[in-house]
């Protein structure tokens, strides 16, 4: 994997108190993953979730019941079941160039004495890019969905859920 760039780069990070099965599996279950992909109290719809090397990630968010709009439009670039996600906005699924991407994100878990340690970065092509995402609240929105996908997987683990 590629070293952080803290010139392009932005990272989130977070101990989950649950096994890494249980936080692989919100990701990788469209259900699970609508649960806490945005920030609540908007809602999420997982359009396309077709999670493979060129498979289309697709989803939509609806604010104050209203109709659902386009959230984010990506490509799966890599995927190691349980360990890493790496997705980009600049193309769709079926490697098809988009119209606007800016960033990759890099998704890794790893297992850590109290569960799980989980990494986000977004991966930009030029600083104004990563500091546009950065005023468009990156580190809000995504330690957001971090903590939401922790609640999640923690009250699962609680509960006795898969281990």
């Amino acid at each position: 994997m590629t070293t952080p760039n803290p010139e392009l780069d932005l990272t989130i990070s977070r101990v989950i108190k649950a096994p890494r099965s249980l936080v692989w599996g919100a990701w990788a279950d469209p259900e699970k993953l609508a649960q806490w992909w945005i920030p609540a109290p908007t809602r999420c719809k997982i359009v396309a979730m077709d999670l493979r090397p060129g498979g289309a990630f697709l989803t939509q968010m609806s604010d104050a019941d209203g109709p659902f709009v386009p959230h984010l439009d990506a490509c799966f670039l890599d995927i190691v079941e349980g360990e890493r996600i790496v997705f980009t906005n600049a193309l769709t699924g079926g490697w098809r160039p988009a119209e606007h991407g800016f960033m990759t994100a890099l998704i890794t878990l790893q297992n850590h004495p109290e569960g799980t340690e989980y990494v986000s970065r977004a991966m930009h092509k030029n600083r104004a890019d990563r500091e546009k995402h950065e005023e468009l609240g990156f580190h809000d929105g995504w330690g957001t969905v971090v903590r939401q996908l922790a609640e999640l997987v923690e009250h699962t683990a609680k509960e006795g859920g898969d281990r």
